[in-house]
């Protein structure tokens, strides 16, 4: 058990430092996009980690140099963050998925623009007649109860 996790330990360790592509022909706009809503999601949390530390006045004890410590501090965040969404998407394991998904999408039968709109339109138009007829119940059944006294309305 202990050699498994330290094998385990050392594959993660080894595939984060690594700076190849896996598989660089296969998967690059499913890995493309990937990559780009993580690196959003970092860019997210750096800078509310950044606005919370500030507010809570965390970087107050350093008079002069508070602002180059930050600035340094959220560097180093967005560029570890990057470079870990970088290899998340060349990790083995994750890119055979996400060439798998891109390969899946390939396949799919997106509809023309005539189609969108003819579907689009059934799609509101029961939305709206299901809320209507919602909105029928509940008006009925507030003035029944009201009326036998059971609900105020």
């Amino acid at each position: 058990m202990a050699t498994e996790k330290q094998s385990s330990v050392g594959l993660l360790l080894r595939e984060v430092f690594r700076a190849d592509v896996y598989k660089r022909s296969q998967g690059r706009i499913a890995r493309q996009v990937t990559f780009a809503v993580l690196a959003l999601f970092v860019l997210a949390g750096v800078w509310s980690l950044n606005n919370a530390l500030v507010s809570i006045g965390a970087f107050s004890f350093l008079e002069r140099n508070a602002t180059a410590v930050r600035y340094a501090l959220n560097a180093f965040l967005v560029v570890a963050g990057l470079w870990i969404c970088y290899r998340i998407v060349n990790f083995s394991r994750f890119a055979d998925f996400l060439i798998s998904v891109e390969v899946e999408m390939n396949k799919v039968t997106w509809p023309g623009r005539d189609e969108l709109i003819r579907s689009s339109i059934v799609v509101l138009v029961t939305i709206f007649g299901m809320s209507a007829m919602m909105f029928g119940y509940d008006a009925f059944w507030a003035w029944f109860l009201a009326a036998l006294g059971v609900a105020g309305g």
